[in-house]
């Protein structure tokens, strides 16, 4: 592009300064037979300054829209486009992750090698927050379970820490025992309880094998006792793997998940799912009030138009108040916002940051300039607003928030003609924060 525009320069030289020479080639020529007068050199002055001064208008404007042309092509080439995604999940040892694409709403599965078991959820969604669904799921061995089934190859001693162990047949048994397999229930030291149980032994050739039931591991001097195994302990909360979202409870030979009051359970039976309260009509709001719906929780909220000393206001919806007229002259009442405008949102606890919570537009516009900012509000620090287009300003999260918690940033959109206010318009954002991070 730069090259073909100095070409066009360089012709546009050559023809201005060919019609310059050929002009003072009519003045010399004429020169030659007589004198020309000041009048005819005037205008042929003239006419060359009125050439140049053509040339120059159209140089300027050529490099004008040259270098636009080079800063849309600038911009348009070092634009880098983020997609919004989770960070990529690492699959399981013994096993592997099914799925590629990690931006919000997409789905991974995870599958374990033969021999292992999943412990954990199979499938995990990216979430608005960013942050996967559940928790890093496991793979564990089957001989740390009671699914695996009686061994009958020749024994040998194993740790008593396994679930399924192999030791020498007693003395006792008689040789023609030792040719038919026999089952019975290994002796305990003391009464079974919930969480300790004889394990189940079998008797085959000279061996004895012992396994114990699923969610239970071997113990015992001679494995002779199965005692539960603590889900719960082993994937305690906030470490990867964890079983449960919220609170993990042990039961013999398994565990369930709990969730806070205003959640229900997932299919999976691991994750919380929020429960609208507003939507279910499960609130007790009154009919002057509005019903919002929070993470765990809900809200009854009044709204209601403000006193000023200099101005009135008159509810036209539920979420908006607008300026009586003001009296002529009356200039405290004209500097008050012409319309007030009430929203609520509700997000989690600890949501990352920056975010977009809030857009502010203008349906039409009288003056020539629109102005965006902040006019206050509980917690103003972990807010900014910022110019997104010529009509719309945008509120930002910047910092996280630590729930639970209630904030609230008022948003002004003043309009202004030649540096005159024309009109001020003010979004109050009421943000509702979870004590709970889904």
């Amino acid at each position: 592009m730069r090259m073909e525009f100095f070409s066009r320069m360089k012709a546009a030289g050559v023809i201005t300064l060919m019609t310059m020479m050929i002009s003072l080639h009519q003045i010399y020529s004429s020169s030659a037979q007589e004198c020309p007068s000041t009048h005819d050199l005037l205008n042929s002055l003239r006419q060359v300054e009125k050439m140049l001064a053509v040339h120059e208008t159209s140089y300027q404007q050529s490099l004008r829209s040259l270098k636009k042309k080079i800063s849309t092509l600038h911009n348009s080439t070092m634009a880098v486009f983020k997609i919004a995604s989770c960070p990529k999940p690492d699959p399981p040892a013994h096993g592997r992750r099914l799925g590629r694409v990690f931006g919000i709403g997409h789905e991974v599965h995870f599958l374990c090698k033969s021999g292992y078991e999943l412990i954990g959820p199979r499938t995990r969604v990216c979430l608005e927050s960013l942050k996967w669904s559940g928790q890093q799921p496991m793979c564990r061995h089957l001989n740390s379970t009671a699914n695996s089934l009686p061994s009958f190859s020749p024994a040998s001693p194993s740790s008593s820490a396994s679930s399924s162990s192999s030791f020498p047949a007693s003395a006792a048994l008689s040789a023609s025992s030792s040719a038919t397999s026999l089952s019975h229930q290994s002796p305990t030291s003391s009464s079974p309880s919930s969480s300790v149980r004889p394990s189940h032994c079998t008797h085959f050739l000279g061996s004895t094998r012992c396994t114990c039931d699923v969610g239970f591991t071997i113990s015992g001097r001679d494995n002779n006792i199965c005692t539960d195994i603590d889900e719960c302990h082993l994937f305690p909360l906030g470490q990867p793997g964890l079983l449960c979202v919220h609170q993990c409870v042990n039961t013999p030979g398994s565990f369930h998940c709990i969730c806070p009051s205003g959640y229900d359970l997932t299919r999976d039976g691991r994750g919380c799912t929020d429960i609208d309260e507003c939507e279910n009509r499960m609130h007790n709001c009154t009919a002057d009030q509005l019903c919002v719906n929070t993470y765990g929780g809900f809200q009854c909220v009044t709204v209601e138009c403000p006193r000023l000393k200099n101005a009135t206001y008159i509810k036209t919806s539920s979420m908006r108040c607008e300026r009586n007229p003001c009296m002529l002259g009356d200039k405290p009442c004209t500097q008050a916002p012409n319309s007030i405008s009430f929203h609520f949102l509700s997000v989690v606890s600890n949501m990352s940051a920056p975010r977009i919570l809030f857009r502010v537009s203008a349906a039409r516009v009288l003056g020539d300039t629109l102005r965006f900012g902040l006019a206050g509000g509980r917690g103003r620090g972990h807010f900014s607003v910022q110019r997104s287009g010529r009509q719309t300003g945008t509120l930002l999260l910047v910092t996280p928030i630590k729930g639970p918690a209630t904030l609230e940033a008022e948003v002004e959109m003043s309009e202004l003609e030649h540096n005159t206010l024309l009109g001020r318009y003010l979004t109050k954002v009421t943000l509702f924060v979870s004590p709970y991070e889904f």
